[in-house]
């Protein structure tokens, strides 16, 4: 049986006014957590008003949103956090880039101003998973595009400030699914979230 986890779901779906495939999934994942006896807890981004960041300067030195101070709390709370997101255009969508951008300060997600950038990690200690759901085919996404987008946030966000290790499930075809797909796929994340994997 697996030790029981404080795992974090931050759903990056930017539509919260309709419910989608991405947010059944992590229904189904916190299911199987709570079942598993793992402490849950979620962060909705679209759900949140924050501005962008704009400028290198208002990265490193500015305030962090008042309306992201739970979320980051939640990240440093958490043991194993868990993205759900569609690809729109390749990558994720705006609003979770933005979001990640404005948590990922220095001080928090990365070592003060001038710190080695291989140096310290705050965030280590913390594993992650990345749900990625696509129209095309997960494999076609996987090989001929090389999943590229999903392992440049593996690389370059949560690597680099420390979550080890980092697994994907890529659903692709999500149109084409069906009631019978998503059944599946919805156990499958169940038993995920029970294994707090």
């Amino acid at each position: 049986m697996t030790a029981s986890r404080r795992i974090l779901l931050i759903e990056g779906h930017p539509d919260a006014g309709v419910r989608h495939l991405n947010h059944a999934l992590a229904d189904a994942y916190a299911e199987g957590a709570s079942a598993g006896g793992h402490e849950v807890r979620r962060v909705v981004v679209a759900s949140l008003d924050f501005p962008l960041v704009r400028t290198a300067d208002e990265w490193q030195h500015g305030s962090l949103p008042v309306a992201l101070q739970p979320a980051q709390d939640n990240i440093a709370w958490a043991q194993h956090v868990v993205l759900f997101f569609p690809l729109w255009l390749g990558d994720m969508p705006a609003v979770l880039k933005g979001f990640l951008e404005q948590v990922a300060r220095p001080g928090f997600a990365v070592g003060p101003e001038g710190a080695r950038p291989f140096g310290n990690k705050p965030l280590s200690g913390r594993s992650a998973r990345v749900v990625v759901t696509m129209g095309m085919p997960a494999l076609a996404y996987r090989w001929f595009y090389r999943a590229h987008s999903v392992k440049s946030l593996e690389r370059n966000i949560l690597g680099f400030v420390g979550f080890a290790p980092i697994h994907q499930t890529l659903i692709g075809l999500v149109d084409q699914l069906g009631e019978a797909g998503v059944a599946r796929w919805r156990k499958k994340l169940r038993q995920l979230g029970q294994e707090a994997a």
